[in-house]
């Protein structure tokens, strides 16, 4: 189901978040949060030479060891707040607090699993560290057991499904013991079979330590059954946070209210 092209400019009042979530200092390491944010702002330079808002405002939480959600429709700046949040871009104003390491995966796996076989890609990330051959199997190995994909340690990349680059891609993330993961998008472009076995694999990923947490963007409505909990977008801010069941109410309730509107 893709709220996109239902929800656009119908307008309602900003509700308040819940408490449990409220962000009041960037202090996330010793709270217990993961990503943390308080008004933030971003904003480009436009043809006119005059600055076009993107972000709003944006403040919001996510706790650690817990996958969260974003939705909301196109052009809302999502994928802008995602990028802020992996590094990728830096914000207009406001402050920010991400555990680290982060990794952000990309909607399309291609643009990221780029070595010839599963092993390799996984490994590839630990280049960097002062680890020995057994310490680099030794992650590979249970990273790849996190997104059930062990058995395809030795499998040439090109044989993979769309879902199993996803999957390949997350656990590349964890062997560097990565604290976030920002996910873009992950099953945009794959079948039904895949896209549960990524949802499955990234809560598998999370375990039960507490220490990854995830915060995917998505179009999905039926995803929300997964998240712990979820972030609704709309013109660069965030309109509604709270459990999947909330929000997904929360956009049916827009729907109905933007349909009735073209109706009369």
């Amino acid at each position: 189901m893709n709220l996109s092209s239902l929800i656009r400019s119908f307008t309602v009042p900003l509700l308040p978040p819940p408490h449990s979530i409220v962000p009041s200092r960037i202090d996330g390491a010793e709270n217990g949060i993961a990503i943390e944010c308080s008004n933030l702002n971003y904003s480009i330079a436009s043809g006119q030479r005059k600055m076009l808002p993107i972000l709003r405002d944006c403040s919001f939480s996510v706790p650690s060891g817990q996958l969260w959600m974003l939705l909301g429709p196109n052009g809302c700046g999502k994928s802008t707040l995602l990028k802020i949040l992996a590094g990728l871009l830096k914000p207009t104003k406001g402050s920010l607090h991400v555990k680290r390491p982060r990794s952000f995966v990309f909607q399309n796996p291609d643009h990221q699993v780029v070595m010839p076989t599963v092993e390799a890609d996984v490994a590839f990330g630990l280049g960097k560290l002062n680890l020995t051959h057994d310490e680099v199997r030794s992650k590979v190995a249970n990273a790849l057991d996190a997104v059930g994909m062990s058995e395809y340690l030795q499998r040439p990349v090109q044989t993979l499904s769309g879902g199993q680059k996803q999957r390949v891609a997350i656990a590349g993330a964890l062997a560097e013991a990565c604290k976030v993961l920002l996910l873009d998008e992950l099953t945009t472009f794959l079948d039904e079979s895949d896209q549960f076995g990524v949802i499955k694999a990234v809560k598998n990923s999370l375990g039960d330590s507490g220490e990854v947490t995830a915060l995917w963007v998505t179009h999905r409505l039926e995803e929300l059954e997964y998240a712990d909990g979820a972030f609704y977008m709309e013109d660069g801010k965030i309109v509604m946070q709270g459990d999947g069941a909330s929000i997904l109410n929360f956009i049916k309730t827009r729907q109905i209210s933007y349909i009735d509107r073209i109706n009369r």
